[in-house]
């Protein structure tokens, strides 16, 4: 009754005031979805939902999302494994995710992060908290990005393909890690914190430790090996990590 109530107030609202953000529900559990429906659209947000991949899969091909909320354990194929399949698959951007769980050890968290979700959150949650992080999440990937490639001795990437090459060969990475790549290409030669990188790369609502940085910059640094361009991401001692393009062409001339 509750519920009725909700959805048919909504739809009374001005045509103006219902142009809001469309988000989809990915969650096998009824009452998870039914509770994070009855807190999101007294807020304005337009809600699809859907119990699996499949049904998802569908959705997204009928409207333009500007959020999923996506729960790891799904039946069939599993919300980890969409996913990557989502932020694989689209060439244009995909929508931000929000991870959904009872996994809360760090490493599911690097894992969940590393599929290319935007956020992560464990059950059981707040609406509060749910409302907060959808809200940050969304105006953070809607800030507009900047679209000229970024060329150092070889290491290329072009945020309109989004696609990363070592002297034009394509290699692959993480949804994360090619995040983390532009921020630290568009802003070369200087030192970071840990914990501002976090702010910068997964956003200041993100609840993900500092530690999750390490992780992801050995990650980087191995695939950049084979061309020796993880020279550019150096440790600063008590600070964090500086992206120095000129320290391969150093390296060079010295050896």
């Amino acid at each position: 009754m509750i519920g009725a109530i909700f959805r048919f107030n909504y739809r009374q609202l001005p045509v103006r005031c219902r142009a809001m953000k469309r988000i989809l529900i990915v969650e096998d559990e009824p009452e998870i979805r039914e509770m994070i429906r009855f807190s999101l659209e007294p807020k304005g947000y337009l809600i699809n939902e859907a119990d699996n991949a499949q049904e998802a899969r569908k959705l997204l091909s009928q409207h333009a999302y500007d959020l999923i909320l996506m729960d790891w354990m799904l039946p069939g194929r599993s919300g980890l494994e969409f996913t990557r399949e989502i932020k694989q698959k689209n060439q244009k951007p995909s929508p931000p995710i929000i991870m959904l769980t009872a996994r809360a050890n760090e490493s599911d968290k690097v894992e969940g992060l590393d599929s290319g979700a935007d956020d992560y959150i464990t059950k059981p949650f707040s609406p509060r908290e749910l409302a907060a992080r959808i809200k940050a999440v969304i105006r953070r990937s809607h800030r507009e990005e900047d679209e000229t490639s970024l060329d150092f001795e070889g290491l290329c990437l072009d945020p309109v393909q989004h696609q990363v090459s070592l002297h034009g060969s394509p290699i692959n990475l993480s949804p994360a890690e090619y995040n983390l790549l532009h921020f630290f290409m568009s802003h070369p030669d200087r030192a970071y914190s840990r914990s501002q990188i976090l702010d910068k790369v997964w956003g200041d609502n993100a609840y993900v430790e500092e530690r999750t940085v390490d992780v992801h910059i050995r990650r980087l640094r191995k695939v950049l090996a084979v061309s020796g361009h993880d020279a550019f991401i150096q440790t600063v001692r008590g600070v964090g990590y500086r992206f120095t393009p000129d320290k391969l062409k150093t390296s060079r001339d010295n050896s």
